[in-house]
């Protein structure tokens, strides 16, 4: 076994969410600041939870600044880029 200690800033880590959220992801890429908004259906707060982790991990990865709004009487969800 040969073991070697690494500079972290080598080490490449992907917890992209590929499959559940690669259309929101697509999506988030598209949005400009002060433009339209994207409007996603949810089914219970569990997802909603999961998308907005997975936004803000976004954001945190491209240095952007999404936020969000939640519509509960008709069970959508807002994500919209500031400036």
């Amino acid at each position: 076994m040969d073991i070697k200690f690494v500079n972290r800033s080598q080490i490449k880590s992907s917890k992209r969410r590929s499959s559940k959220f690669k259309p929101l992801m697509e999506a988030l890429d598209k949005l400009e600041p002060g433009g339209d908004a994207v409007e996603v259906s949810y089914t219970n707060e569990k997802s909603v939870n999961s998308m907005r982790t997975a936004v803000y991990q976004y954001n945190q990865e491209n240095n952007v600044k999404i936020k969000s709004g939640k519509d509960s009487a008709n069970k959508k969800i807002y994500f919209y880029r500031t400036e």
